[in-house]
């Protein structure tokens, strides 16, 4: 079992920054592939962003490309979601999610229970 705490999350206005944690506890954090994922409210849950365990996968949805990067430190066993140029449409709950292979779907084993963040225009 892995457990996932997200934290980070709030309100900002168009433009700022947010930087968003998941922390990881349970089995071993480094061997899993950590996902960045969001629902708007009335919307399903969409991918925003992946990252193998070795880092030498990662990929972005297009929406934040340029503008969110995502980390990890498998030594804090923490991973994190830099979201610069923040827009009202990135609103939304943001979970971290870790799995087997760097999925832009949703086939991972564990998710944590979300953070909001919210973007004022």
């Amino acid at each position: 079992q892995v457990q996932l705490v997200e934290s980070g999350g709030g309100l900002v206005q168009a433009g700022d920054s947010l930087r968003l944690s998941c922390a990881a506890s349970g089995r071993t954090f480094g061997r899993y592939a950590m996902g960045w994922f969001r629902q708007a409210p009335g919307k399903e849950r969409e991918f925003v962003a992946t990252r193998s365990w070795s880092g030498l996968s990662t990929y972005y949805a297009d929406s934040v490309k340029g503008r969110f990067t995502i980390s990890r430190d498998n030594a804090e066993n923490t991973v994190y979601l830099q979201m610069n140029s923040l827009k009202p449409e990135d609103t939304a709950v943001y979970y971290c999610a870790a799995g087997r292979v760097a999925a832009t779907n949703e086939k991972y084993d564990y998710w944590g229970q979300g953070t909001q963040v919210t973007v004022s225009s």
